[in-house]
């Protein structure tokens, strides 16, 4: 069984412009003399390798501790893209997606430097896929993310931003993307891992 560990380490972890980067705190210290070590933290919960909620956009949406696990546990399916995914394009990877394992095609996982367009969040969300993946901070524009965001999360879409997808290579896998149980929270990191079946 192979493991592959798709997370960032979070104290060197991407933050989304404007966001609080996650910190460190050394409260105990063995080598100054303390009988123990202790770290303390604090992030924000879209830090890194993490989870939206529909909450993060949708006011009333269901929030992270909402989500059932099996939406971020499951076969799903990577696919390598560069650009601007269209709606053709996007029809293309689940086409790939359904072929290669309909259980996976539920779940779609985008390696590369690509942006989701309104149209292909819209073509998903119809389509009736659980979560999408990708590796920018956002899905959608950086400068304009609301729109894509909504028509995903308004569909109760899960969202898993920040993942790392350089060495893996296009096909099914099984994700465990499980996030943080931050009761009523808009989103949680995760330690985001793929299991090759």
């Amino acid at each position: 069984m192979k493991i592959i560990d798709i997370s960032q380490e979070v104290f060197s972890a991407c933050v989304y412009p404007g966001d609080p980067a996650p910190h460190k705190e050394i409260l105990q210290n063995m080598e100054e003399g303390a009988l123990y070590n202790l770290t303390a933290f604090s992030m924000c919960a879209h830090n890194g390798t993490h989870v939206d909620a529909p909450k993060h956009f949708i006011k009333d949406g269901p929030a992270i501790d909402d989500i059932p696990l099996e939406v971020t546990v499951g076969y799903c399916y990577v696919a390598r893209f560069d650009g601007i995914i269209t709606r053709d394009a996007a029809l293309g990877i689940l086409h790939e997606a359904q072929i290669s394992h309909p259980e996976a095609a539920k779940r779609l996982l985008i390696a590369g430097d690509a942006e989701l367009s309104l149209e292909a969040a819209e073509l998903l969300a119809q389509k009736g896929i659980l979560l999408f993946g990708n590796e920018s901070q956002t899905v959608g524009n950086e400068s304009a993310p609301m729109a894509v965001h909504k028509a995903l999360l308004g569909k109760n879409v899960v969202l898993l931003e920040g993942i790392r997808l350089n060495c893996v290579e296009q096909g099914v896998y099984i994700l465990n993307a499980s996030p943080l149980s931050l009761a009523g929270s808009d989103g949680a990191p995760t330690r985001a891992i793929l299991i090759k079946p």
